[in-house]
């Protein structure tokens, strides 16, 4: 079993302080059938139209779906997109009575247009507008008292005006003499604005303006730099389809590939790293193991059209799709099993290893199992040493999802997912039995004997 199964099983809900620039990320989605006749371009003809949050609520809408509870600071104006994003964000359960109206502001709007799956313009509606004086003042008063109720802070900076320098050190400093970690998506060429902060995430293209470095440049450069000049602990530069690197300020750096099975969309994705950061290292998680979850997080997102929200239950199922080993099951990692079944059917087989792989019991497999995604076929094995020979062979086969050892696992996890069917093999004959504790009564009957 892979570590990262594991690390999921450790995640907590906590408490995250989003703060940052808001926006109303808009998708008009259509068909291109014909050219217009007024002029050379194609027209499209809309089928939907669809508004959620963007910016710093699309951070917030990650981390609602990787069970946080969240806090969001920000500012919106006195208009129908403002009042939409405090509605929504307020429907997904987010604590919104420090999202601040500002006069004569105008809420960021990005309209995508999408032609067959493919983004073919953007339209903002949008002017770079400072934070007024009085509200960052009243940000700043509020601050202490917030920030003593969570246990990680996310700083999604978009570069509209909000995070002016007061702010910025004001949040930071706060955090500090708390020693709550705050993990900062920049924007600009000026990183030392974020001095102070445990995690700098710039993609690779704002690393090396933030240095004016040419291309060539090695990124070990690159990151020595940004991390003298912005006075930072860590520094996790993303970089697309080449994955993420992290730097330490001891020197110590460490690359993660990205695992994606396709492009359709980067849109959002430095958002959702930012969230699962976040939850990682709230959960007190190694950085390195945080990296590597926001990896595979970002991988899912980026498959997706527009800004998507990654799930529990999709990071523990794409976690399992890596290795045969996943599917191997203990207490220790029953949690990623348990998101993994999530909205699923399944069905649960009770075997003895010391029966071997007859020709019955692979019938059998072939019987339950299913080509369908939302149907799974869980085998567990009742002896309780099982030979690791026929376990790794079991494993192998297309036709089982997951393998539970032990008696405590399946019993776990049967009291919080009720599977569908349950069937054991006894004397080369499959027996449907009513429920899983039926299973487990018939495995002490086995020992008793």
């Amino acid at each position: 079993m892979v570590k990262l199964s594991g690390m999921l099983s450790r995640f907590n809900e906590v408490n995250v302080l989003v703060i940052g620039d808001l926006m109303l990320d808009t998708y008009t989605t259509g068909k291109v059938k014909r050219i217009s006749p007024e002029a050379p371009v194609s027209v499209l003809h809309v089928q939907k139209e669809e508004s959620r949050p963007g910016g710093a609520g699309n951070v917030a809408l990650n981390l609602i779906s990787l069970g946080a509870k969240v806090i969001i600071v920000g500012r919106v104006g006195h208009d129908m997109a403002g009042d939409q994003l405090k509605t929504s964000l307020k429907n997904e359960g987010i604590d919104v009575d420090h999202l601040l109206y500002q006069k004569s502001y105008k809420t960021p709007v990005k309209n995508r247009l999408i032609a067959d799956a493919q983004q073919v313009l953007r339209v903002d509606f949008e002017t770079i507008t400072s934070l007024d004086n009085h509200l960052e003042e009243l940000i700043l008063e509020r601050l202490s008292s917030i920030i003593d109720n969570v246990q990680i802070v996310a700083i999604s900076d978009y570069g509209k005006g909000f995070l002016t320098g007061t702010l910025l050190k004001g949040v930071i400093d706060i955090s500090r003499s708390k020693n709550i970690p705050v993990i900062v998506d920049p924007k600009g060429e000026d990183f030392s604005k974020y001095s102070g902060a445990t995690v700098l995430k710039p993609n690779l293209s704002e690393a090396y303006a933030a240095v004016k470095a040419p291309a060539h440049t090695p990124l070990e450069e690159v990151a020595s730099t940004i991390l003298q000049n912005s006075d930072v602990d860590m520094l996790l530069i993303t970089r697309s389809e080449a994955g993420m690197s992290l730097f330490h300020e001891s020197g110590q750096s460490f690359n993660f590939p990205v695992r994606s099975k396709e492009v359709k969309d980067v849109t959002g994705a430095g958002d959702t790293v930012l969230a699962m950061i976040s939850v990682a290292l709230a959960n007190q998680l190694d950085i390195k193991y945080g990296a590597q979850l926001a990896n595979i997080a970002a991988g899912l997102a980026i498959e997706r059209l527009g800004c998507a929200r990654i799930k529990l239950s999709e990071m523990a199922e794409r976690l399992l799709e890596y290795d045969v080993e996943n599917k191997i099951f203990d207490e220790e990692h029953l949690f990623a099993l348990q998101q993994s079944l999530k909205d699923k059917h399944f069905t649960v087989l009770g075997i003895d290893s010391r029966q071997g792989m007859s020709t019955a019991l692979f019938r059998s497999l072939r019987k339950l199992s299913s080509r369908h995604m939302d149907k799974k076929l869980i085998v567990y094995i009742r002896d309780t040493n099982p030979d690791e020979e026929f376990v790794s062979l079991l494993s192998s086969l297309a036709e089982v999802d997951f393998i539970i050892l032990k008696c405590e696992s399946l019993k776990n996890l049967c009291e919080i997912i009720h599977p569908n069917q349950v069937f054991v093999m006894e004397d080369s004959l499959l027996v449907p039995l009513d429920h899983a504790t039926a299973l487990l009564g018939r495995m002490r009957s086995t020992v008793n004997v």
